[in-house]
C-alpha cells in the first residue's frame, strides 16, 4: 500500500497493490478530474510532484513523453510504486453523488438522423438517478466490456434518462442498437461517472463547444442552466459534417428565441454539399469560436465531442485564445476503435 498526498488540497489517500491513483480516490471519496477511465481522454492528467509510478496503458497522443518529463501522467492509469506527492484539482461537487449500477428498460427509440437514435431508458419503480448535468453512465455489457453515453436529459427532467447514440460502423454495441435493440429491452449500468459538469460557483460567460452527438450532455448543461435561472451569458457552437449532423437543431434554437439575453446558438457545417444549401457558418467549429473570441481570457469553456475537437480546442483556446488552462472543461467521445490503436 501507498499514501497519495493531493496539492493543492492536502487531501491524503492510500492506494492498494495494483490499484490506480484514480480508482482509489474515487474508492475514498475523493473526486478527481476524470473522463473515460481508459488512457485515452487526457481529463485525468495532472503531475507528480514527489515518487515514482507505473504509466500503465495509455495513448502516446494523450501523454507525450516530453509531459511525462515534466512529471505529467494519467492518474486514471498510474500505479503508484512508492507514496506520491501529486498536483491535482479536487472537484467537491461530485463526491456526494453515489454511483450506483442499476437496471433498465429501453422505453422508447427515437432516430432523428440515419446515424442517430435517441434511447429513452426507464428506471425500475420508484427508483430515479441522480446525477450532474453532464455526467455519464457506463452500460455493463454481457462479454465484460462497457460503453459510455451521456445523459442528455436534465437532471430535475429524470422521468426517463436519455442517451443520444450514434452509430459507430462495425461499433458492436452501436451495431446492436441500430440492428437488433428494440423496446422493453433490458440493460444495466453504472453511474453517473465523470467529472464534466457546469461550475455553477464561477459568475463567468460560458462558451459551449459540441461536434456531433457532443451536443447530449451540452444539452443537459443548458436545459439545466436555463431551469436554475442561470444569467451568465451562454453561446453554444454545434458543428458537424453537414446540416442533417445537426440532428436537433431546432432546439437551441428554441431555446435562443426565448432567452435572447443570455443564451446564443451558433451551428458550424464543415463540408456542405451544394444541395444542403446550407448558408450558415462553416469549416471547424473551434475555429468559429476562435473568430468569435480571440480573447478568451475572462471565459469558461465546455467543449465534447470528437477526440480530435476537443484535443484542438484545447491547444489552440489555451494557446491562442488566453484561456486559463483551469476554465476548460471536456469529455472527450472515445470509441472502441480509438482505444484499440496503437499504444
Amino acid at each position: 500500500m501507498h499514501k497519495v498526498k493531493v496539492q493543492p488540497s492536502g487531501h491524503q489517500f492510500d492506494v492498494e497493490e495494483g490499484e490506480s491513483v484514480l480508482t482509489a480516490a474515487l474508492r475514498q471519496d475523493l473526486v478527481l478530474p476524470y473522463g473515460c477511465r481508459n488512457g485515452a481522454c487526457g481529463t485525468c492528467k495532472g503531475r507528480i510532484v514527489e515518487g515514482r509510478v507505473d504509466y500503465g496503458v495509455y495513448q502516446k497522443k494523450t501523454l507525450t513523453e516530453e509531459e511525462k518529463a515534466q512529471g505529467k501522467a494519467l492518474f486514471c492509469q498510474a500505479r503508484p510504486l512508492t507514496d506520491l506527492v501529486i498536483e491535482a484539482r479536487t472537484i467537491g461537487a461530485a463526491k456526494d453523488i453515489q454511483i450506483r449500477t442499476l437496471p433498465c428498460r429501453v422505453q422508447k427509440m427515437e432516430r432523428l438522423a440515419d446515424d442517430v437514435i435517441v434511447l429513452h431508458l426507464k428506471l425500475p419503480a420508484n427508483e430515479r438517478l441522480q446525477f450532474l448535468a453532464g455526467q455519464y453512465l457506463e452500460f455493463l455489457l454481457r462479454d465484460g466490456s462497457r460503453r459510455s453515453f451521456s445523459m442528455a436529459n436534465a437532471p430535475h427532467d429524470d422521468e426517463l434518462i436519455q442517451l443520444h447514440v450514434r452509430h459507430v460502423a462495425g461499433g458492436q454495441f452501436t451495431d446492436h442498437v441500430f440492428g437488433k435493440m428494440k423496446e422493453r429491452d433490458i440493460l444495466r449500468f453504472e453511474g453517473p461517472l465523470g467529472t464534466f459538469f457546469l461550475r455553477e460557483d464561477s459568475a463567468k460567460p460560458i462558451v459551449l463547444v459540441a461536434s456531433g452527438t457532443g451536443f447530449a450532455p451540452i444539452k443537459s448543461i443548458v436545459e439545466h442552466a436555463l431551469h436554475k435561472g442561470v444569467t451568465r451569458p451562454m453561446v453554444l457552437y454545434w458543428g458537424g459534417r453537414r446540416p442533417k449532423d445537426l440532428y436537433l437543431n431546432d432546439l437551441p434554437q428554441k431555446w435562443m428565441a426565448e432567452n435572447p439575453s443570455n443564451f446564443r446558438y451558433v451551428p458550424v457545417v464543415s463540408e456542405a454539399l451544394p444541395e444542403d444549401q446550407w448558408t450558415g457558418r462553416t469549416g471547424f467549429v473551434h475555429r468559429a469560436v476562435m473568430e468569435d473570441f480571440p480573447d478568451l481570457s475572462a471565459h469558461q469553456v465546455y467543449a465534447c465531442g470528437v477526440p480530435v475537437m476537443v484535443d484542438a480546442a484545447k491547444r489552440d483556446f489555451t494557446g491562442e485564445c488566453k484561456l486559463p488552462e483551469d476554465e476548460f472543461f471536456a469529455d472527450s467521445f472515445t470509441t472502441q476503435a480509438d482505444l484499440a490503436s496503437p499504444r
